[in-house]
């Protein structure tokens, strides 16, 4: 039933779900750009037509009653901003617990403008042993869905010369808020 709504969904809006996860049990899925509140709508809506069960991080705020349950239960990660490293160590521990963790992260950290993507996803991945598969919304060609996987190297700068590349022709709803597609660890 819920596989039946997100396809109507994507049908009535004009989108499509593209690409596969692979098949790595865990994952870290870094999505973007992120510049909207329907990033998560359609990012879900994508994930159920693709069969993959996302779990994905938001501030901790938005989890209140009775809005919290429902945001669990659609596999949202309540994270605190302001406890950075605990929230990598965490997220690294969740994954040494599960058997199986598809996790989406917007690596821009927020809706708004932003010249450097947070590192956490890359932090996460490459602590946990895992790969990062790219995720993304086109709202330009409406579509959405998974293109590569990559295994984090301790070259930060080759492996998001990979990143942008692929993300360089994706368009966000308000693309004049979409983040440039750098992190500060490039910078060194």
């Amino acid at each position: 039933m819920r596989t039946l709504l997100a396809r109507t969904f994507l049908r009535l809006t004009g989108w499509q779900a593209v690409g596969t996860r692979v098949a790595d049990k865990k994952i870290v899925v870094a999505v973007a750009p992120h510049t909207s509140n329907w990033d998560l709508l359609y990012g879900l809506a994508i994930g159920r037509v693709l069969d993959v069960r996302i779990s994905w991080l938001a501030k901790h705020t938005i989890f209140w009653w009775p809005l919290g349950p429902i945001l669990h239960a659609l596999g949202g990660i309540p994270v605190r901003r302001d406890h950075a490293e605990t929230y990598v160590d965490q997220m690294v521990r969740a994954f040494d617990e599960a058997e199986t963790l598809s996790l989406a992260i917007t690596p821009e950290g927020t809706r708004s403008y932003t010249p450097y993507w947070k590192s956490g996803f890359y932090r996460i991945a490459k602590a946990a042993g895992v790969r990062i598969q790219l995720g993304f919304l086109d709202y330009a060609q409406r579509r959405g869905g998974f293109g590569p996987a990559i295994a984090p190297t301790d070259d930060v700068r080759a492996d998001m010369d990979a990143i942008r590349a692929f993300f360089a022709d994706k368009v966000g709803r308000y693309p004049e808020k979409a983040g440039e597609v750098r992190l500060h660890e490039e910078q060194q």
